[in-house]
């Protein structure tokens, strides 16, 4: 998986759950310049930074990386 695949599927989740990028961000506790350069595939995120946004949309990681194309 690409960083841009992992960041459509962070915007995809997050519209899901109703969140802009600046309440992603702020629940958090992230910028939300950095949300959107993650969703853009522009930054390299580590496991725990995926577990960050994972809790804050509520989806575990299994959820994020059960998916079909």
């Amino acid at each position: 998986m690409k960083n841009i695949d992992i960041g459509l599927r962070i915007k995809f989740l997050r519209k899901q759950a109703g969140l802009s990028q600046e309440k992603l961000a702020r629940k958090i506790a992230f910028d939300r310049t950095l949300i959107s350069k993650i969703e853009s595939g522009k930054y390299n995120l580590t496991i725990n930074t995926l577990k960050q946004i994972c809790d804050g949309i509520g989806v575990s990681l299994k959820d994020f990386f059960d998916f079909e194309y």
